[in-house]
């Protein structure tokens, strides 16, 4: 019974979380900078709206846990010359990222994987 409920917890981002994912690799690729290799991975996933594993939207939660303080940065939320930390943060979902897998992460809770 725990497999089913499993199941039906949508795995896939909404499509707000793969547009800021596509943006993030859209700006890096103008601007050269922001994320790693793991960022851009992530975002391409993201991009396409990929079922995503328990363990990966544990790390996107984490990510979001360690670098809210980059919000404050000079140029965060710029397009037109967005900070390394911006593009990062929407290589992992953006806003909407954060609180898609903050939420998600509870509704998985205990269930097993």
């Amino acid at each position: 019974m725990r497999e089913a409920d499993n199941d039906e917890i949508d795995l896939r981002c909404p499509q707000i979380v793969a547009d800021n994912a596509a943006m993030g690799l859209r700006l890096r690729g103008i601007f050269g900078r922001g994320g790693t290799e793991i960022g851009v991975a992530q975002a391409t996933e993201l991009k396409n709206r990929d079922k995503l594993s328990p363990s990966t939207i544990q790390r996107m939660v984490s990510y979001f846990a360690r670098h809210e303080v980059d919000k404050k940065d000079r140029n965060f939320g710029s397009e037109e010359n967005p900070s390394a930390d911006y593009i990062a943060w929407l290589l992992w979902g953006g806003d909407e990222g954060r609180a898609w897998a903050l939420e998600l992460k509870q509704k998985i809770g205990n269930a097993p994987v």
